[in-house]
């Protein structure tokens, strides 16, 4: 993997990225194991300093070079001061990460980043780091994780497009983000509509129009109305389903990241890969996209319902 050496073999990887809590290091373990049941060899790069409980086999860690406590103790600094602090040095020590790497030829790479939003948005460390990936002939896709739970709130769902945009202009890398914990969205409240207007991003001025009904936004809605002009001008963004505890939409989320990054996969890993679904879902499986989700979100709803008029 040495730089300039475009004979070498290429790699292929994630670069798992989002907000504090949307799940990276749960993604990285479940996507680890998916792919290990598959027959493919993959390795989980652990490059956020804060992170001392991992559930799945670290091949690398950044710990081994620098950790988020050390910092901030020795240079009196704060946890978002330290943490790019943190990664400005992992950038001037690109050659580490690249010793560590070698020792995993031939292997898939999980990279599993901090949550520090501004890392993604305007701050140029770890999109160098994915620069200088891309010289040692890495072929990488960010997968951007977001909380289903968002879709709750127009308001936070509309912040959470506009981050998304921004991450996607300021890492570029080939993007797909994800609503990560659709098991649990229900728990959030009911969706003011279909799951695949927001996971396709529709027409958003039905967004904005629900947000004029709460009094707070109302006196929003030109700047909202703008925000929305924004995103959909660049009509970038987009998202895809998760559950991590559902192979069938691991496998959707997978192959998405494959066309983005250009991995293909060979014959014994696609038979392995129909085998394990088929085991999971019948041998008469077919594709489907957030109708699945979508189905299992309505008729959780339909049941509430009619518990609800029981109990009258």
């Amino acid at each position: 993997m040495s730089e300039g050496s475009k004979g070498s073999s290429l790699a292929f990887g994630q670069v798992v990225i989002g907000p504090p809590g949307s799940g990276k290091t749960t993604y990285c373990h479940g996507m680890q194991e998916f792919m290990g049941r598959i027959g493919r060899k993959v390795t989980v790069v652990n490059l956020d300093p804060a992170n001392d409980t991992m559930p799945y086999q670290c091949g690398v860690d950044i710990a081994e070079l620098i950790t988020l406590p050390d910092v901030m103790e020795n240079l009196k600094l704060g946890p978002n001061g330290g943490l790019i602090y943190c990664m400005e040095y992992l950038e001037a020590n690109c050659d580490w990460l690249q010793e560590k790497l070698a020792a995993f030829r031939g292997h898939y790479y999980l990279f599993d980043c901090p949550g520090q939003v501004e890392l993604y948005t305007h701050h140029d460390a770890l999109k160098n780091v994915f620069a200088q990936l891309a010289k040692w002939n890495f072929r990488l896709a960010a997968v951007h994780l977001v909380d289903s739970h968002y879709c709750t709130d127009p308001g936070k769902f509309i912040s959470v497009l506009c981050t998304s945009l921004s991450t996607m202009l300021h890492v570029e890398l080939p993007h797909v983000n994800v609503l990560s914990k659709m098991d649990l969205i229900e728990q959030y409240g009911k969706l003011a509509f279909n799951l695949d207007y927001y996971t396709e991003v529709l027409d958003l001025s039905y967004l904005v129009d629900h947000l004029a009904s709460d009094p707070f936004f109302r006196n929003y809605r030109r700047l909202n109305e703008k925000l929305v002009e924004v995103i959909e001008d660049y009509s970038l963004v987009s998202f895809v389903p998760l559950n991590v505890q559902d192979k069938e939409s691991m496998r959707r989320v997978m192959q998405a990241v494959d066309k983005a990054n250009g991995y293909s996969f060979g014959d014994q890993e696609h038979r392995s890969l129909e085998a394990l679904m088929s085991a999971a879902v019948g041998a008469d499986f077919q594709f489907t996209s957030t109708l699945a989700v979508q189905e299992k979100y309505v008729q959780s709803q339909n049941k509430a319902v009619e518990e609800e008029v029981m109990e009258l």
